[in-house]
């Protein structure tokens, strides 16, 4: 199965709210008028899209009405795809790799699949040919170590511990000093999403940040922001809460393929200006991969009355 199948395939939940009311909309108005406006608004939000975004998407659409570009309610799908696809694109990059060691560091709730990411980003760069490390550095839930090991041990990369409960800036220190001297290629690092004693995680996030600096000046290379798909817009505000302690390059966005609100993929670009770099869109290692914006925005707004795509 081809990506953009894949991503049809994972966006299923997402289409049948959201595509199949785009549908129903535009198949049953000629004109782009108030009315149609406000049921597309309506529309739009049903996908977790968000509404400043919708909002935004509603004004080009206007303008591009209002300007001759469009003429009719059946071009809205192609107009609201490529503006999509465009907001998306808008500033991405790919996973910065160049040194050596390149120091990952990845955040986010608990429960959001941080730990299943990084096994998964290890797979993926083990499979590259890269020598990958794993840094154990969310001491504090039980058996998070232990589940990263399985994952290490999967993948055939290193990983370094230490007991339950230990200092996780100390963990990210060693590992850094072992990751040098192992010659890795790339060191994932593993953080907590709750604690269970009185420090502050946010500040936490940051003595980590800080140690990763102290050590090697230009790391972390990346900052991965672990978000759960299906919890919507709660996942904007909890990547705001994490950008400002993690300094965050990018969104691991998972679980899209349990959601009818992968909207929220538009919603957190607009709203943070953070590129999504990955998407976990099934169970199996190759439903993770990099996010590519275009063929996203093709899935999503993919007909669904059983039409072929061209």
């Amino acid at each position: 199965m081809n990506l953009f199948e894949k991503l049809k395939e994972g966006l299923a939940r997402t289409r049948k709210t959201f595509t199949e009311q785009l549908e129903k909309l535009t198949g049953g108005y000629t004109k782009i008028d108030d009315e149609f406006l406000e049921e597309l608004e309506a529309v739009l939000l049903t996908s977790d899209i968000g509404v400043n975004t919708a909002q935004k998407l509603l004004q080009e659409l206007k303008q591009a009405a209002a300007g001759g570009k469009i003429t009719g309610a059946s071009a809205v799908r192609g107009f609201l795809q490529e503006r999509v696809a465009g907001l998306l694109a808008a500033g991405a990059a790919g996973m910065s790799v160049a040194s050596k060691p390149a120091v990952v560091l990845v955040v986010g709730v608990n429960g959001a699949g941080k730990t299943t990411t990084i096994g998964k980003l290890g797979s993926y760069y083990h499979e590259s040919g890269l020598k990958v490390m794993f840094a154990a550095a969310d001491t504090f839930r039980a058996a998070a170590a232990e589940q990263l090991e399985i994952w290490a041990n999967r993948c055939g990369a290193d990983l370094l511990k230490h007991a339950e409960g230990s200092d996780p800036a100390a963990v990210v220190f060693d590992a850094l000093k072992a990751a040098r001297a192992r010659g890795v290629d790339m060191l994932f690092i593993d953080t907590a999403g709750r604690l269970h004693n009185k420090t502050n995680l946010m500040e936490e996030l940051k003595k980590i940040h800080r140690v990763i600096k102290r050590e090697i000046p230009d790391a972390p290379h990346e900052t991965l922001l672990a978000i759960d798909a299906t919890t919507g817009q709660n996942a904007v505000a909890q990547a705001k809460i994490f950008t400002q302690a993690a300094q965050a390059t990018g969104i691991v966005l998972t679980k899209l393929d349990g959601t009818a609100k992968g909207g929220v993929v538009v919603a957190i670009k607009d709203a943070l200006g953070i590129p999504v770099k990955w998407i976990g869109i099934g169970e199996g290692q190759k439903d993770f991969r990099p996010f590519d914006p275009v063929e996203f925005s093709k899935a999503l707004f993919a007909e669904t009355t059983g039409k072929t795509e061209k």
